[in-house]
C-alpha cells in the first residue's frame, strides 16, 4: 500500500522559492538598516505568501500554516517599519510601545494553527492532510 503524496507544481515551487528569497532580502535590509529596499520587499514577500496560501486552500493543514506565514511576515515588517521610523519604542499605553503591537498579528498566526491542531484536525481525521 502506498502512501499518498502531495505535489506541488513546478511554477508553484518556484513562486516559494523566490518567496524566500524575497523574504530573506527583507529581513537582511532590516539588519543592515537599508530602509529603501527592506520597505521594498515588504511588498512581494507578503504578495506571494498571500498567494501561496490562496494556491493552498483545499487543503486545511497548508492553507492554515500558509495564513499563518502571512501574518508572520505582516508583524514582522511592521516591527522592521517601527524600527525604520523610530516609533518603536514609543509608548503606546502604560509600558507597551508600538514594536509590541507586532505580537497583534504574531498571535493571530498562532491563534489559527491552535484552532488546525486542537479543533479541525481532531474533527476530520479521515481527510487527508500534509500534517
Amino acid at each position: 500500500m502506498s502512501e499518498p503524496t502531495y505535489n506541488i507544481p513546478l511554477k508553484y515551487r518556484k513562486m516559494e522559492n523566490l518567496h524566500i528569497v524575497f523574504w530573506l532580502i527583507k529581513d537582511i535590509s532590516w539588519c543592515m538598516i537599508w530602509r529603501p529596499l527592506g520597505i521594498l520587499m515588504i511588498f512581494p514577500t507578503l504578495i506571494i505568501s498571500i498567494i501561496i496560501a490562496y494556491r493552498t486552500r483545499q487543503l486545511m493543514s497548508e492553507l492554515t500554516h500558509n495564513i499563518a506565514i502571512t501574518f508572520w511576515i505582516t508583524a514582522n515588517a511592521y516591527w522592521m517599519t517601527s524600527e525604520f521610523f523610530q516609533f518603536d519604542t514609543k509608548i503606546v499605553t502604560g509600558t507597551v510601545t508600538y514594536k509590541h503591537l507586532a505580537i497583534i498579528p504574531f498571535t493571530i498566526g498562532i491563534l489559527l494553527l491552535g484552532f488546525y491542531y486542537l479543533i479541525w484536525k481532531p474533527k476530520h481525521k479521515e481527510e487527508f492532510e500534509t500534517l
